[in-house]
């Protein structure tokens, strides 16, 4: 199944409870959900920072 805006923002959280309790300070990563999954970069982003807005945790996103 396709992503949606609501299980992408289960997952970064997810993710984010991973970095907390893991030490992970960095992360890199593509738009993910944006290729063929179709959703909207600027949502995604959005999400994105709102997830992890109060965390030092650092985000690269990088497009091929």
């Amino acid at each position: 199944h396709k992503p949606t805006y609501e299980n992408m923002r289960k997952s970064l959280e997810a993710m984010k409870t991973h970095c907390l309790n893991n030490g992970v300070t960095d992360i890199s990563m593509p738009r993910i959900g944006c290729g063929l999954d179709r959703l909207d970069w600027d949502k995604v982003s959005a999400i994105l920072g709102e997830v992890f807005e109060d965390t030092d945790i650092k985000i690269t996103v990088y497009s091929l």
